[in-house]
């Protein structure tokens, strides 16, 4: 079993080295303005989407999860809906293929329901381009090295993503993408990935990127305990663990939320040491 000193050491080895300008100043001021620019221009789309939401589900049109974000810290992430809340004889939610609304299907095929992640740019909790925001049972279960792909700003797109990162990389490949890209932060990579994120946004194979269209497991801690990578004791733990840190950032306690990359390790290290 690692020290916590052998630990914190690895953790020193792994980390990024000094920050570029670009990535100090400049990528920051492009977040903002070319998402302020995004959300004017596209208004009018938020607008319908809203008024078709608002008259199909007669509810909340903005669907907000936790997710990991820079340095392992949970924020709100936000979509527009695309299920419903509909629940089985036992008062357990449907499977999503069956809450899935036809314009949810229409929404996500596009790639639309993710528009409101403009908002979540220009508070700073995400970047255009970055390691995208995966689920909080799934980061439990990361070690120190995939850990280090959240010492940045998760983003709207990144290079797993228009790598094959949507479907049909592995879990493997996925990471080891992340990795690269938090190694190489510079504006013409930033470039060519949101080229190319527009080309697959306007083109049929790219769209597909969801639970029922994966080559792999979707998530992450599935993937673990479908393989026997974990137990399921583990498996229980680490959803608890996931639980416990969701239930932390929405009381907003900051002794727990704001856990540094190191302090999230010694939580989520519990599952190769034991």
């Amino acid at each position: 079993m690692k020290t916590k000193e052998t630990k914190q050491k690895d953790m020193v080895k792994n980390k990024k080295p000094r920050l570029s300008i670009y990535e100090r100043y400049i990528k920051r001021f492009l977040d903002v303005s070319l998402s302020l620019f995004a959300l004017i221009v596209l208004s009018p789309i938020f607008l319908i989407i809203a008024i078709v939401l608002k008259c199909t589900l007669k509810k909340n049109i903005v669907f907000s999860q936790y997710r990991p974000g820079k340095n392992g810290v949970p924020f709100k992430l936000y979509k527009f809906r695309s299920m419903t809340n509909a629940l089985n004889e036992k008062g357990e939610l449907l499977p999503d293929e069956k809450r899935l609304t036809k314009f949810g299907a229409f929404l996500r095929k596009m790639n639309l329901d993710e528009l409101p992640q403009l908002i979540n740019i220009i508070k700073g909790d995400m970047s255009i381009i970055g390691p995208r925001p995966r689920l909080i049972k799934d980061m439990v279960f990361y070690d120190e090295k995939v850990m280090r792909a959240y010492s940045i700003r998760p983003g709207l797109s990144g290079l797993s993503q228009v790598t094959g990162g949507r479907s049909k990389s592995s879990w493997e490949e996925i990471f080891e993408k992340d990795l690269e890209y938090v190694d190489n932060v510079t504006f013409f990579n930033d470039l060519k990935i949101l080229i190319k994120t527009i080309f697959i946004m306007f083109t049929p194979k790219g769209r597909c990127g969801n639970s029922n269209t994966s080559y792999r497991e979707y998530y992450y801690a599935d993937y673990l305990i479908k393989t026997g990578k974990i137990s399921q004791e583990e498996y229980a733990q680490g959803i608890k663990l996931a639980n416990q840190i969701i239930h932390n950032a929405q009381n907003k306690s900051k002794t727990k939320q704001n856990l540094p990359i190191v302090e999230m390790h010694e939580i989520t290290s519990y599952y190769e040491d034991n």
